[in-house]
């Protein structure tokens, strides 16, 4: 699927020697087809790497892709540098007039604050509340799931005895559902999260259906009623090396962190560790392009 983006980004080289389709400006112009446009609201401190995560993940689709990257304008984290952001990200207020097909709202380290408590958690309202009238189908991810499923439908998240970390194994509850079609009955997805949300309150909230989730990691996969919004627990996107990064990221700081669960060979983080659920999280984002995006937006936006 050719991904449109700025010819200068600097996630464009990386995907181009993965042997990914990334289309530049100028070619774009020269197709005679409407792209999908899509505003990833990037939240994670190291913006770089979730761009490439993100990018890999939508690519698999033969539908043109028009990304607008947007971070938070009242918060301005220090990981990523200033030049990168006002070349290659909008603003809410850049952007609230327009219309987007889709929007993806990532995951954030702030899962232990309350979310009222988050400096830019008042953006992030005005954002989820104008996305029902200006977005076809809302992706939330990690945090942004816990944020989204919060601010709709009032279900708060619960924190955890200990961090959930790891390669977990899922089973698919709503096998009909087109979100996860294509997917085998048993899966697995990473996950790196202190908080969690109740099942309980999931199944009680008529709204809300589970569509995946495991024994041990809890829900996965949740969708609206109106299939607008979906809801990810996990971080399907990551790459092979993102949870050895965070893992010696933590024990270099001196954290008490356990080795990421099912993760690597014979439990020893000096070996490569193995990708296994790179195909389902392909499947889930070609499957929210087509049936949830792409299917049911309108031509003339």
């Amino acid at each position: 699927m050719p991904i449109k983006v700025q010819s200068d980004l600097p996630a464009k080289k990386i995907l181009e020697d993965e042997n990914i389709f990334i289309m530049d400006e100028t070619r774009a112009m020269h197709q005679d087809i409407r792209p999908l446009k899509i505003a990833i609201l990037n939240l994670m401190p190291i913006k770089e790497d979730t761009e490439v995560q993100l990018l890999r993940s939508l690519s698999n689709t033969p539908l043109q892709v028009d990304v607008t990257f947007l971070t938070t304008g009242t918060y301005v984290g220090s990981h990523t540098p200033t030049s990168h952001l006002d070349q290659f990200y909008e603003t809410f207020d850049n952007i609230k007039n327009r219309k987007f097909d889709g929007l993806i709202i990532t995951g954030a380290p702030v899962e232990l604050m309350e979310f009222e408590e988050v400096t830019y958690w008042d953006e992030l309202v005005k954002i989820m509340e104008w996305s029902k009238a200006n977005v076809t189908s809302t992706l939330h991810i990690c945090w942004g799931a816990q944020a989204g499923l919060y601010y709709h439908y009032g279900i708060n998240k619960l924190t955890l005895d200990k961090k959930m970390f790891g390669i977990f194994e899922h089973k698919v509850a709503q096998r009909k559902n087109p979100f996860v079609r294509g997917f085998d009955d048993i899966f697995f997805a990473p996950h790196s999260r202190y908080t969690t949300v109740s099942r309980e309150d999931i199944i009680n909230c008529k709204d809300l259906t589970i569509l995946a989730e495991s024994d041990e990691a809890g829900v996965f996969i949740v969708a609206a009623q109106d299939e607008k919004q979906l809801f990810v627990m996990g971080h399907p996107e990551y790459d092979r090396i993102s949870l050895d990064k965070e893992y010696k990221r933590d024990v270099a700081k001196g954290l008490d962190i356990d080795l990421p669960k099912n993760y690597y060979p014979q439990d020893q983080p000096e070996y490569r560790p193995n990708l296994v659920w790179r195909a389902h999280a392909n499947a889930m984002y070609t499957n929210w392009l087509n049936y949830y995006v792409y299917q049911r937006t309108p031509y003339e936006l």
